[in-house]
């Protein structure tokens, strides 16, 4: 059966909006055509959740923010995550437009670009069009389709090769404009044998009515380049989130992804390398808190093309109150990917009666000369723990807490960022409620 996506705009509208923010023709004529993909293309499939209940379609219109020349005008919602970055790489996207953008005078005069990608579409044509909508394509389901067609604001950073940056970049992308669209596209492009940090925040202010939050990640890791990249989603229960993120990953590329999913709405993610190249590697840690009565469907993926390619995938996560999570994790090893090792662990520990979770581990494997593993579990608070820290002395309470410390743990420590680690921290006690 055929499905009718219904559009959230025309195509003449959106032809007048492309033009008025004088894009080039070429990125025009390729929302159009997503406009045009997305009206037959169904939803993403989420296992064993129905995303048609969710709130997709609250796309709002474009509206663009006024710019703001120093970080002393930022709103107060984004003020402690931007004070350290007076004289650093930032860019900030509020709502539908980018409001400040800036990259330090040293890497610019290295030929790194470090902009809003609305920017860069028209000042840098010739990098960003090759890698654009080419790793999550909008033939793939509605939402990347719509994605492709509206997207706005986002950043775009380019490494040139042999490049090595030592200071994480950092954006911040807020929405506290509920009649706002908000659908931000990250392109990363590391040339070969570079290496950046990359790190943003996705916050929301004040929202009066509900929000969908379309966001695509694309990261091109070229031939012996490192990729760092974190990101930690802190949005509000009126915003709806639902994010792709993929990097493809060339000749002895390393991508490596930290994700921190403190969201209070409904949330899905899909987090995937693509190991292309020869001694390409991928290690992806993903951590959870869900509460209320959220909904969360998280997919860390590894597919593996070249050969000596090893993946690392780690997932934990928290639910507590009344909130349910579908854990996926996904390796695949292609016919000829031989001596490729894919290793993963999927964890959900819930601390109430009425919580769900499901760790789903998927090895798919083509070729035989290869190495792969995995482990999943889900399950409450251990009664017998809980009794033996209260035997000495510690309240239930803390005991609780001690254990959900212990158990994020393997995770949390092993971000090498401190800055990031702490911020982690700080929200998952907020999200703990203690």
């Amino acid at each position: 059966m055929t499905t009718q996506t219904i559009l959230p705009v025309e195509s003449e509208a959106l032809r007048a909006l492309s033009e008025s923010n004088n894009e080039p023709g070429w990125l025009t004529e390729q929302r159009l055509e997503a406009l045009k993909l997305a009206s037959g293309l169904a939803l993403p499939k989420l296992e064993k959740q129905k995303i048609e209940r969710w709130n997709v379609s609250e796309y709002g219109t474009y509206k663009a923010s006024e710019a703001i020349s120093s970080l002393e005008e930022v709103p107060a919602s984004i003020k402690d995550l931007v004070q350290d970055q007076a004289e650093g790489s930032l860019v900030i996207q509020r709502n539908s437009s980018t409001v400040y953008s800036k990259v330090s005078a040293d890497l610019a005069a290295k030929g790194v670009i470090f902009t809003d990608l609305a920017t860069a579409v028209r000042e840098h044509g010739d990098l960003v069009k090759p890698y654009l909508n080419t790793a999550v394509k909008a033939d793939e389901h509605s939402l990347a389709a719509l994605h492709a067609a509206l997207w706005n604001g986002g950043v775009f950073l380019y490494v040139p090769k042999n490049v090595e940056i030592e200071v994480p970049l950092q954006a911040v992308l807020l929405t506290d404009d509920a009649t706002a669209t908000f659908a931000p596209h990250v392109l990363v492009v590391a040339e070969a044998n570079s290496s950046v940090t990359y790190v943003d925040n996705y916050v929301s202010g004040e929202l009066s009515a509900p929000v969908f939050h379309n966001g695509v990640v694309e990261v091109f890791v070229k031939s012996g380049a490192k990729v760092r990249f974190a990101s930690v989603h802190q949005l509000s229960t009126n915003v709806t989130d639902v994010s792709f993120r993929r990097a493809v990953v060339e000749n002895d590329g390393t991508i490596e992804w930290i994700v921190g999913e403190m969201n209070n709405g409904d949330t899905a993610s899909n987090t995937m390398s693509v190991l292309k190249g020869n001694g390409s590697s991928s290690d992806s840690k993903v951590i959870a808190v869900g509460s209320g009565s959220q909904k969360i469907n998280y997919t860390t993926e590894a597919r593996h093309f070249g050969k000596n390619t090893p993946s690392q995938m780690i997932t934990r996560a928290v639910m507590r109150e009344e909130a349910s999570a579908i854990i996926n994790g996904i390796t695949k090893i292609e016919k000829g990917a031989t001596k490729a090792d894919g290793q993963q662990t999927e964890k959900v520990l819930m601390l109430s009666p009425k919580a769900r979770g499901d760790a789903n581990p998927i090895l798919l494997i083509d070729e035989d000369d290869v190495t792969a593993g995995h482990a999943a579990s889900v399950g409450q608070v251990n009664a017998e723990q809980i009794h033996y820290l209260m035997s000495r002395g510690i309240n239930r309470t803390d005991a609780e807490r001690l254990i959900i410390y212990g158990f994020l743990a393997p995770v949390v420590a092993d971000i090498p960022l401190e800055a990031l680690r702490t911020q982690l921290q700080s929200l998952i006690e907020r999200k703990l409620g203690q």
